[in-house]
């Protein structure tokens, strides 16, 4: 069974494609805060026509300023919780930012072996070639000190 991955989860994003989705998620998180501001302002103009309504009187303009409050209310309740929720799944995202730029600055030493190699002329892969190297020159130092022991001093 596949596990879902979630809105806020950065795992596979470098530290710049994490910081543009976190943005993306606050850019949101904003214009749902000005939704919400005027929901707010437009519920207070409504809550005035409803108080205005009933000090006159007017029972079916009280009523239909009730409805339009209450359908506002609700709204702007929905709005609240999705805000809420962008709120909580940025403050995950950043707790992340931490770890995301501290894989990236890592060093993979394997990685690093094989670069080396590569900037050498060699292939990766080629470890035996470089021991068998290495015991050649080794060899080769060992026989010219013993030719140069048998020819004796000069």
């Amino acid at each position: 069974m596949e596990a879902k991955m979630r809105d806020e989860d950065l795992r596979g994003m470098d530290g710049d494609a994490a910081r543009d989705y976190i943005r993306n998620y606050i850019t949101t998180l904003k214009l749902t805060e000005k939704k919400l501001e005027t929901l707010d302002r437009d519920l207070a103009k409504w809550k005035g026509r409803l108080d205005l309504a009933r000090s006159r009187g007017e029972a079916a303009l009280a009523a239909a300023a009730e409805q339009e409050a209450a359908r506002i209310e609700a709204e702007r309740a929905a709005l609240a919780a999705e805000a809420a929720a962008l709120r909580s799944q940025i403050e995950a995202m950043v707790r992340q930012l931490p770890g995301i730029a501290a894989r990236e600055r890592s060093v993979d030493p394997d990685l690093l072996e094989q670069e080396l190699l590569i900037a050498l002329g060699r292939s990766p892969g080629d470890e035996a070639a470089l021991k068998a190297e290495a015991e050649f020159k080794r060899l080769d130092v060992e026989e010219a000190l013993a030719a140069l022991k048998a020819a004796g001093p000069r």
